[in-house]
């Protein structure tokens, strides 16, 4: 066997990419390395830029491996090559950060060399980062949702969506839901996207009461599909078409067009099964760009359902919001490994409480840290007798992924 190699260059039409540790394997299940990751994304390079080119992208980098979390790089690296574009943006916090744009198959392979698997692009493009083209609509099933009720929810939001006079483009995402993308013309800003979005959410509920919601607060959406319009605020992305996740079969979040999507199943989505697809029929979204249209029809219907209900706010003095659910907190972890185990430590502690909880009460939940994610730990005691609830106990771990940082505003003790 050859020694492995240190690092390989590639001509991508004429740019020199450096591809370090090429022989390095990132997906040991089904033995695909670095540079085949690299090699992939070349071959779909087109598809792949009709969902990230020119649009400014948080870097998520998978530096130690699948399993190990990845961290969130919002500044391109100072030395990036020429053919890297950048644009700055803005953030709530009064930070800003300047991102890399990338617009061709040397700008994929570079950013896959630096350990992103799935590209993370903002719903703008470079030109113009005041006013999306995109609005994006996220299928995220609830545990115990299986992929029919997924499916059925999707035909609601193409129905709401012909009826506003928008088009949409479906994909899996390469875990368990569904993304449908819509273009739209960049003449509204994020607030204005995103009560668009809002909106198709609550259209969607109304249509399929039980199959779907839009109730922000998750304890609150039972075994339903939760259509996350907050993915369209100016902080969020979502992993684009022909994005790699880290999932141990190399799983892609791949386009579909909608005759197909009653009938194929992410699981059938892979590196390998990708390539020979896309090789095969090419792009099923590569008329994605010419359909843009109008938020009018979204934000008529918008005035005609009112404000969305407010969630309740809590009493005291912080105004922090007081569930409605009888929840109880478990552990705050680094991992979600270790998040897992908290849950199976409580579980058994707790053996009679937790044979009585559903899927949908168990709430282990990535949340964004300052470069990472960490998980928190919840269940909701809605289906167990009140007088069989456990109160809230110390928490199994507490992590606190702010130990040590500081931000303009941010309160001290």
């Amino acid at each position: 066997m050859s020694p492995a190699r240190k690092e390989t260059f590639l001509d991508v039409d004429g740019h020199e990419v450096r591809v370090s540790s090429p022989d390095k394997i990132v997906f040991p299940q089904v033995g695909l390395s670095k540079l085949e990751i690299v090699e992939y994304y070349l071959a779909v390079a087109e598809g792949a830029l009709r969902g990230a080119g020119g649009r400014p992208m948080v870097l998520k980098r998978f530096v130690k491996g699948i399993d190990q979390e990845a961290f969130f790089q919002k500044r391109v690296p100072e030395n990036h090559p020429d053919f890297i574009d950048t644009a700055t943006l803005q953030y709530a916090r009064g930070t800003s950060a300047e991102e890399a744009v990338i617009r061709d198959a040397a700008g994929l392979a570079w950013i896959v060399n630096l350990g992103c698997l799935d590209l993370n692009p903002h719903p703008v493009r470079a030109e113009d980062l005041d006013h999306p083209d995109e609005l994006r609509i996220d299928l995220d099933p609830m545990p115990g949702v299986d992929w029919s009720q997924i499916v059925d929810v999707a035909f609601v939001a193409r129905e709401v969506l012909d009826d506003t006079g928008l088009v949409g483009w479906p994909k899996t995402s390469g875990s368990r839901g569904m993304h449908i993308l819509v273009r739209i013309a960049p003449e509204w800003d994020y607030a204005k996207v995103r009560l668009a979005a809002e909106t198709l959410a609550r259209e969607v509920e109304n249509r399929a009461p039980g199959l779907a919601t839009a109730r922000w607060w998750k304890e609150e959406r039972g075994e339903s599909v939760f259509v996350d319009f907050n993915q369209n605020a100016k902080d969020r992305t979502v992993a684009s078409a022909y994005s790699i996740r880290p999932l141990p079969d190399a799983r892609v979040s791949t386009p579909l067009d909608w005759s197909e999507v009653r009938e194929r199943r992410p699981e059938e989505f892979t590196v390998p099964t990708v390539l020979a697809r896309y090789a095969e029929i090419g792009d099923p979204h590569e008329g994605i760009d010419g359909s843009a249209g109008s938020l009018a029809g979204l934000l008529a219907l918008a005035d005609e359902l009112g404000p969305a209900e407010k969630p309740p706010r809590g009493g005291g003095e912080d105004g922090r919001r007081q569930s409605t659910m009888p929840l109880i907190e478990l552990a705050r972890t680094k991992t979600k490994p270790e998040a897992l185990e908290a849950l199976e430590q409580w579980k058994a502690q707790h053996p009679a409480v937790s044979s009585q909880l559903h899927p949908a009460d168990v709430l282990v939940d990535g949340m964004r840290g300052s470069s990472s994610l960490w998980y928190r730990v919840r269940v909701n005691l809605q289906h167990v007798p009140e007088e069989a609830r456990p109160p809230q106990e110390a928490l199994i771990a507490d992590y606190d992924p702010w130990a040590g940082k500081s931000w303009p505003g941010r309160p001290t003790d």
